[in-house]
C-alpha cells in the first residue's frame, strides 16, 4: 500500500505538463516479482500495474493520418483525451538493466514476450518465477513495456479506451465487410460468439435491413453465394457485441460474409498515437515512473501488423519529431498491415486475405499502377529504426500475408534489395505458432488453440522458434545499441531459385498428403476490388523441407518433412482447403520396410543415419555452426540436443505408436 501511495504522490507533484501528449501516470500496484529472484547482473524486478493517460493535438500533422480524429471530441484546450492500460517489468535497480525500454504490442489483450523469449509459462500478469523461465530479457536487462492500444477486446484484457467519433448525419457510412469460418457443426441455429475475436463488433445501424447480405463460399475466390435474408439474423447481448444466428447453422470450414452498415464507431487508430506517445514520455522525459535512454519494439502476428501500419501511418516520429523507436522487430506478419486506422476497424478480428496492402517493403516501391510508395518513406534517415522481419512459411503459403512481396517487386518478378536498416530472416520448416511436441494426432478436451492439436490433416509443425529467436535477440540488441552488424539476412530469392511460384514447388508426391501446388493464393483490395496477388513460396528439397533460410537443428538434421501449410481435417469442414496458420509434420519411414509398405519416396531414418547417437552428433554440430554464425545462443545448446533426443524417440517409435 506505502508503495502504491508514494506513486500517486509523485505524480501529483509534477510541474502541470500542458502540451504533452502523456499528461499522467497512475501507478496502481508495484511489486517485486520471482520472490525477488536475482536474475543475473541485473539482480530483481518489480512489476508496475497502472494507466496511462494521453492527450493529442487533431490538427498537429503528426495527428492527422489517424482516421476520423476530427470526429472525436475534444476538451476546452482543443484535444483529444484517452487512456490505456499500463504494465511494465523494470529492474528494481534500475541502472542495473540495459537501459532500453523494450515495447511487446500486445496481442489482442495477451503478453507473449516472455514465452517467446524466456520459455516462460505464459501469464496475464507475470509474477512467480516460473512465469519468467530462463530469465534471459530479465538477466539482458529490458524494461519490459505493455500499453495497450486495442479497444475491441475484453475489458479484463490490457486494453485502450479510444474516443468515440461522433459522425455528422450528411457522413455517408460505407458498408462493412466481416468474413467468418466455424470449425464446428451445429444442427440447430450456431451463435458465431468469441469473446476475443467476435465476428461483429459494431451494432447494425438497422438489424432488421433488407440491404445487409450474408453469403457463403467454400474456397476465398469462389464467387460467393448470397443466403436468402429471412434465414439469418443479429442478435443482442446485454453489453456484447451482437451474434449473427443462422437457420440450420453455419458449415464448418466455409467462408462466410456479413456485410452491413455498421453504427457507434470510434477512433480506433489512437492505438497508434498511445504506442508512440508512450514511448517517446517514457525515453525523453525524466518525469516519470518508467525510463530509458532508448525503446525497442516487437510485435508478432496480429501485432506484427499492426507494427507494419505503425511504420506507414509515420508514427515512429512524435509530435517533436524526434525518432520513437530505435529498433524494431516484426514477427510473422509477412506482407499484411491490418484494420488498425481505418473507420469502424476491426483490429482483433483476424481478417485473412484483405490485409495485405500496398506497399508491401520498406523502401519506396512501384505499384502496378504506378503509384509509389514504402513502409519507411515518411521518414528522413534519422528516423528510420532498425527493422528485423522474421517469418515462418506460412507466411509465404498461407493467410493472404505474401511475405515474398516484402523482398520482390509487385509483380513477383524480380528481387529487391533491401534497405540498409533492414534485415529479414525466414524460419525454416516451421510453422505460424509452434505446436506442442510431440505433435498431437487428434484434439484433446478443452484445447482451444488451433497450434495445440491437429485441426489440419497432418500433424501440426513443431518445429522450434525459440532457438533461433533468442540468437537473433543479442544480434538486434547488438546491432541496435553498438552497431555490430547483425548476421545475414536468410530468406529465399528468385535468383537462386530458392524462391518460386507455387505450380514450381517440387515437392514430393506423399500417399495421404494433399498436393500443395492447389493452395489458394494471396490477394489485396484496389478499391473495393479484391485482385490476386504473385503467389511465391520457398523451393523445397527433395524431401520436402525448405531450402532457404536459418535451419534450427532439427530442421536441419530432420526427422520429418515440416511445412508452412496444412489442409483441414475432414472433421472441421473444408478439407480442399487449407487451416490458414498450420504447418506440417510428416514423419520420415523409421525402417526401410515401412518406407517400402508405404510406398514413400523419402528415405527411411535407418539409411539417412546410423542410430540415435550419430544423429544427436549431427544436431550438436548443426547447432555449434549456429553459435558459431549467431544465429544461436550457447547456453542454448545442451537443451537443443536434450530436445534432439526426445525427438528421435518420438520418430522412431511413431509408426508403432500410430498403429495403436
Amino acid at each position: 500500500m506505502r508503495a502504491c501511495t508514494i506513486a500517486i504522490l509523485y505524480l501529483l507533484v509534477q510541474p502541470p505538463w500542458a502540451s504533452a501528449d502523456v499528461t499522467s501516470v497512475t501507478i496502481t500496484s508495484r511489486s517485486v516479482v520471482a520472490d525477488g529472484h536475482a536474475f543475473g547482473k541485473t539482480g530483481s524486478y518489480e512489476k508496475l500495474v497502472g494507466r496511462i493517460e494521453f492527450a493529442i493535438d487533431p490538427n498537429d500533422r503528426h495527428n492527422t493520418a489517424i482516421a476520423d480524429v476530427a470526429f472525436a471530441p475534444r476538451d476546452p484546450d482543443g484535444r483529444v483525451r484517452f487512456s490505456s492500460d499500463l504494465m511494465v517489468l523494470q529492474p528494481t535497480d534500475r541502472a542495473r538493466g540495459n537501459g532500453i525500454l523494450l515495447f511487446e504490442m500486445a496481442n489482442r489483450g495477451n503478453k507473449a514476450l516472455l514465452p517467446y523469449f524466456n520459455r516462460a509459462a505464459g501469464s496475464a500478469s507475470p509474477s512467480s518465477l516460473a512465469e519468467f523461465g530462463d530469465g534471459l530479457l530479465m538477466r539482458d536487462g529490458y524494461t519490459i513495456v505493455w500499453v495497450g492500444w486495442e479497444g475491441d477486446i475484453p475489458a479484463a484484457a490490457l486494453r485502450i479506451v479510444p474516443p468515440a467519433a461522433v459522425l455528422p448525419p450528411t457522413e455517408k457510412i460505407a458498408a462493412l465487410d466481416v468474413d467468418v469460418i466455424v470449425n464446428v457443426r451445429s444442427p440447430d441455429a450456431f451463435l458465431v460468439d468469441d469473446p476475443v475475436r467476435p465476428p461483429v463488433i459494431y451494432p447494425p445501424a438497422d438489424p432488421a435491413s433488407t440491404e445487409d447480405r450474408l453469403t457463403v463460399r467454400d474456397l476465398f475466390w469462389d464467387e460467393p453465394t448470397v443466403i436468402a435474408r429471412e434465414r439469418w439474423r443479429f442478435v443482442s447481448g446485454d453489453g456484447t457485441p451482437p451474434r449473427i444466428q443462422l437457420d440450420g447453422g453455419f458449415d464448418p470450414g466455409r467462408w462466410y460474409r456479413i456485410t452491413y452498415r455498421p453504427t457507434g464507431a470510434v477512433v480506433a487508430g489512437v492505438g497508434l498515437a498511445a504506442i508512440r506517445d508512450a514511448a517517446a514520455a517514457f525515453r525523453y522525459r525524466s518525469d516519470l515512473p518508467v525510463r530509458g535512454r532508448a525503446a525497442y519494439a516487437y510485435g508478432q502476428s496480429q501485432t506484427g501488423r499492426f507494427l507494419r501500419q505503425f511504420l506507414y501511418d509515420g508514427f515512429n516520429t512524435d509530435e517533436q519529431d524526434r525518432r520513437v523507436f530505435d529498433a524494431v522487430w516484426v514477427h510473422i506478419a509477412g506482407a499484411a498491415r491490418g484494420s488498425y486506422n481505418e473507420r469502424f476497424a476491426t483490429p482483433g478480428h483476424g481478417d485473412t486475405f484483405r490485409p495485405t496492402r500496398f506497399p508491401f517493403t520498406d523502401a519506396d516501391e512501384a505499384d502496378t499502377d504506378g503509384v509509389h510508395g514504402g513502409l519507411q518513406s515518411a521518414y528522413r534517415p534519422e528516423q528510420r529504426p532498425k527493422v528485423f522481419y522474421t517469418n515462418t512459411p506460412v507466411e509465404y503459403w498461407g493467410g493472404g500475408r505474401a511475405a515474398a512481396l516484402t523482398h520482390t517487386s509487385v509483380d513477383g518478378t524480380q528481387d529487391l534489395a533491401l534497405p540498409d536498416n533492414v534485415r529479414m530472416y525466414l524460419l525454416s520448416g516451421t510453422q505460424h505458432l509452434v505446436a506442442p511436441f510431440p505433435p498431437l494426432r487428434t484434439p484433446t478436451a478443452g484445447a482451444t488453440n488451433p497450434n495445440a492439436r491437429s485441426d489440419g490433416q497432418q500433424l501440426s509443425n513443431p518445429t522450434p522458434q525459440d532457438n533461433i529467436m533468442r540468437g537473433l535477440l543479442r544480434a538486434f540488441y547488438q546491432w541496435s545499441n553498438d552497431g555490430t552488424p547483425p548476421p545475414p539476412s536468410q530468406y529465399p530469392r528468385l535468383e537462386d531459385h530458392t524462391l518460386v511460384r507455387v505450380q514450381d514447388v517440387k515437392f514430393p508426391v506423399l500417399p495421404g498428403v494433399a498436393d500443395p501446388r492447389r493452395i489458394v493464393g494471396p490477394g489485396r483490395l484496389l478499391g473495393d476490388k479484391l485482385v490476386s496477388l504473385p503467389f511465391l513460396v520457398p523451393q523445397v528439397d527433395d524431401d520436402g523441407n525448405d531450402l532457404a533460410g536459418i535451419h534450427d537443428p532439427e530442421a536441419a538434421v530432420p526427422l520429418a518433412t515440416t511445412t508452412g501449410w496444412n489442409f483441414r481435417r475432414e472433421a472441421i469442414g473444408n478439407p480442399g482447403d487449407i487451416y490458414q496458420v498450420l504447418g506440417s509434420y510428416i514423419p520420415f519411414a523409421a525402417t526401410r520396410a515401412i518406407r517400402e509398405v508405404n510406398h514413400d519416396p523419402r528415405p527411411s531414418l535407418e539409411t539417412r543415419y546410423q542410430g540415435r547417437g550419430d544423429y544427436l552428433e549431427r544436431v550438436r554440430s548443426s547447432a555449434k555452426d549456429l553459435i558459431r554464425r549467431r544465429y544461436m545462443l550457447e547456453e542454448d545448446l545442451d537443451r537443443v540436443i536434450e530436445r534432439a533426443g526426445r525427438h528421435w524417440d518420438f520418430a522412431t517409435q511413431f509408426q508403432a505408436s500410430a498403429a495403436r
